[in-house]
C-alpha cells in the first residue's frame, strides 16, 4: 500500500513533464518540465523500492540524476541567456539606436506580410560565415503540428524583423511565389527578388 500515492504520481508527471518539454515554450518551462519529470522519476523509484524491482528502481534513479541536470540546464544556466538577451532586447526597444532581436527567439516567432497578415512562423535562421550576418530564413507555413507545411527560405533583407516576429516588405503573393523547400535539401543562398 505504501507505493499507492506513487502509483498515481508516476505515471501522471511523466506525462505532464514530457509535453511540457516537447512543446519548447522556452527555458523556463522546459526547466520546470525537467522538474516534474524529477518528481516523476523520484515516485517511480518509490514504486520500485517498495515493490522489489530493482530495474525499476536502478533506471529511475539514473532518469533522476539527468533531470536534474535538465534542471540547471534549464533553469539556470540557459534561463539566465534567455533573460539576458530579453533585457537587451527591451533596453534597445526603449533607446534611440535600432532594435534588437534575440537570436534564440526565432524559431516559432510569427512571419507577416507588409499588410500584417499572418504568413506562417520562423523556424531557422542561416547565417553567412564570410559576412557574419543572417542570409535567410527558413519560414514554414500551412499545415497543421508541421504536417503538410512549406518551408521557404527569405532572403533577410527583405524582412523587418522586432521583437513581435518579422515582417515581409513583399505582401503574400511574393512570398508564396518562392519555392518551396525541400525538406531536407536547403540552398546555400536563397533565392532573390529578381530570380522570381
Amino acid at each position: 500500500m505504501g507505493h499507492d500515492w506513487a502509483g498515481w504520481i508516476a505515471p501522471a508527471a511523466t506525462m505532464i513533464a514530457a509535453v511540457m518539454t516537447a512543446l519548447n515554450l522556452g527555458a523556463r518551462v522546459t526547466g520546470w518540465g525537467f522538474v516534474v519529470f524529477l518528481i516523476g522519476s523520484l515516485a517511480w523509484s518509490w514504486i520500485g523500492l517498495s515493490s522489489g524491482q530493482s530495474n525499476l528502481l536502478a533506471t529511475n534513479g539514473f532518469l533522476a540524476l539527468i533531470n536534474a541536470l535538465g534542471i540547471w540546464r534549464w533553469l539556470g544556466r540557459q534561463s539566465a541567456y534567455e533573460e539576458g538577451s530579453r533585457r537587451a532586447q527591451d533596453a534597445s526597444c526603449r533607446a534611440t539606436t535600432p532594435t534588437l532581436f534575440a537570436a534564440t527567439q526565432i524559431a516559432g516567432t510569427k512571419v507577416t506580410d507588409c499588410d500584417g497578415a499572418m504568413l506562417g512562423t520562423m523556424i531557422e535562421a542561416l547565417i553567412s560565415c564570410a559576412q557574419g550576418r543572417i542570409s535567410y530564413v527558413v519560414v514554414a507555413s500551412g499545415g497543421l503540428g508541421g504536417v503538410n507545411e512549406k518551408l521557404r527560405a527569405v532572403p533577410s533583407e527583405e524582412f523587418h524583423f522586432s521583437v513581435e516576429g518579422g515582417r515581409l516588405r513583399h505582401d503574400r503573393f511574393w512570398f508564396e511565389a518562392l519555392p518551396v523547400l525541400d525538406g531536407e535539401e536547403w540552398p546555400i543562398e536563397p533565392p532573390r527578388p529578381d530570380d522570381q
